[in-house]
């Protein structure tokens, strides 16, 4: 779920506390709170840990939805490029792996 990183960060840094201190705090990994402050995600065990600690509502965490982008369709032009560049791919790297059992062997 999408959270406000900042506000987590900032009531962290306001409180004087590592992120261990936090991960601590929360039952969570070091990792999971550096997740949280980097990218914005959260689990819901996650929101409802930070909310207690905090002493705040999970509502203040969670950032609102954010507008669906509507996507245009694909063009059969471009879908046919990127499938030749990824047989394009695999191919050279079915050659150098042949190539490196082929010198292995020697």
């Amino acid at each position: 779920m999408n959270i406000n990183a900042e506000l987590v960060k900032n009531q962290r840094t306001e409180r004087n506390w590592t992120q261990q201190h936090l991960a601590d705090a929360c039952g969570v990994s070091l990792r999971t709170i550096q997740r949280v402050e980097r990218y914005g995600n959260a689990a819901n065990e996650t929101i409802m840990a930070l909310a207690s600690v905090f002493q705040i509502e999970q509502s203040e965490i969670i950032k609102p939805d954010t507008p669906v982008v509507e996507v245009a369709p694909v063009s059969e032009e471009n879908v046919s490029k990127a499938v030749n560049f990824i047989l394009t791919l695999l191919s050279g790297m079915v050659i150098g792996a042949a190539l490196v059992m082929f010198f292995n062997n020697l």
